[in-house]
């Protein structure tokens, strides 16, 4: 390759595309997000098209307006366990909330996802924002960020050290004296914090990679905090180079600060591709997507990114004035808010505009084009410090993933910027230690 960096590349599957309207495109089968078939093809694709890991996003709850979009989501770690015996190389992603499990369960699932791969397994960290996940479990709010990133930092430290309870070589099965396990190997973890015990050790023997690889996506000051304390990968949501760059070199910077290589952190943007063999062509197939857009649905949930009822705005007019674009008040998602904001502004887009791209993009870089120009966007990113790689959201599945595999990653390869990587464990793919 041209140089020693190689760009990674995730498939990121949330029900039936990233696009709000994708289940109702005529190719969809809008049942299919229940289906094992669904995913076995979706998994399938993305190895055979080189990509390193697939990664599954969660909520846990039947969100707002779900009558008017798929909202129903399957555990992760279900689905995950049945595509490791599918697959052979592709690294499994899953997401699992500090907010509302355990450390003990957290470590044991993916210490077992990581041994039933030989080394594939990823732990996607969110604390959840959304106050009807928080009713599911018995509590009548979402906690403080704050709180819930402080919840975050003790529950990942607890897992780390549950998954380092036992060291390399602790297993020796030796049938001769009946000795399994050397105990000096195995320790308990004693772990006290303030919102988290655990005893330990774990159950589950050192796993393949050590540890799987820790992804977190907060963009706010506690998430880039955590991230820079604790993640192998960061999941960000970028639609401007510049802002990207800023957001790479901020992040960079602050592992060093917490005695981390820089490297050792790796920048994925989201990507949101439509590509075709014109330009002409993937105009009009997103012209299409979003035709099948229910505005009222869209429009709530932007109300609920914001905070703000927008149920009477004018669609043809700008963002009101009235949002701040300071999202730091905002227990949801607040990096969301801040990156819709920005793209409203930035782009003088009408709220009608800002409904499509939140429909198509949810904020992120929206690329539409041949596979040689969405190409040549992503090594605009990676080149120019922005990107270590990207989470590829195909707005409608299997099509649009099928049309990445086949005209943008030969753009990639062509240019030397990707290869397919065959090395046992996602970790070594992405040159982690």
């Amino acid at each position: 390759m041209r140089n020693t960096r190689r760009m990674g590349l995730n498939a990121v599957i949330f029900g039936l595309g990233s696009h709000e309207a994708g289940w109702r495109m005529p190719e969809s089968d809008a049942f299919a997000s229940t289906a094992i078939d669904y995913w076995i093809d979706i998994a399938r694709r993305a190895e055979k098209g080189g990509f390193d890991a697939l990664f599954l996003g969660d909520v846990l709850a039947l969100q707002q307006s779900a009558d008017r979009h798929l909202s129903d989501a399957m555990d992760p770690l279900v689905i995950l366990s049945a595509l490791a015996s599918v697959t052979s190389r592709i690294g499994l992603i899953g997401t699992a909330s500090t907010s509302f499990d355990h450390p003990f369960h957290l470590a044991r699932r993916f210490a077992s996802l990581d041994h039933i791969t030989k080394g594939r397994a990823g732990w996607n960290i969110v604390t959840s924002s959304n106050t009807l996940e928080a009713n599911n479990f018995g509590l009548d709010d979402i906690p403080d960020h704050a709180d819930r990133y402080a919840r975050a930092a003790d529950v990942t430290k607890a897992a780390i050290a549950l998954w380092n309870s036992w060291e390399s070589g602790a297993r020796i099965a030796d049938k001769q004296s009946g000795r399994y396990f050397d105990p000096a190997k195995v320790q308990p973890v004693n772990h006290h914090g303030h919102f988290v015990r655990s005893r330990g050790p774990l159950n589950v023997p050192r796993s393949p990679q050590g540890r799987p690889i820790l992804a977190q996506a907060g963009a706010s000051e506690a998430g880039r905090d955590f991230a820079a304390r604790y993640a192998d990968m960061v999941f960000t949501v970028q639609s401007d180079l510049v802002d990207a760059q800023a957001f790479y070199q901020d992040m960079k910077a602050r592992a060093l600060q917490h005695g981390r290589a820089p490297e050792s952190l790796l920048i994925y943007p989201g990507i949101v591709p439509i590509a075709a063999p014109t330009q002409q062509q993937a105009e009009e197939r997103l012209g299409q997507m979003n035709s099948f857009m229910v505005i009222e649905h869209v429009l709530a949930k932007l109300s609920e990114f914001l905070g703000t009822d927008l149920a009477q705005a004018d669609l043809d007019a700008p963002l009101p004035n009235t949002i701040a674009d300071d999202a730091s008040q905002n227990q949801s998602s607040q990096s969301r808010v801040a990156v819709l904001v920005n793209i409203a502004r930035r782009d003088h887009l009408t709220l009608r505009q800002l409904l499509m791209r939140l429909s198509s993009g949810r904020g992120h870089l929206l690329a539409v084009g041949t596979g040689a120009d969405i190409a040549a966007t992503m090594q605009l990113w990676f080149d120019n410090g922005a990107a270590d790689g990207f989470n590829v959201m195909a707005p409608v599945m299997p099509d649009d993933l099928q049309s990445f595999v086949d005209l943008v990653v030969p753009a990639l390869v062509d240019q030397e910027l990707f290869a397919v990587d065959h090395q046992p464990t996602l970790r070594q793919r992405l040159r982690l230690r």
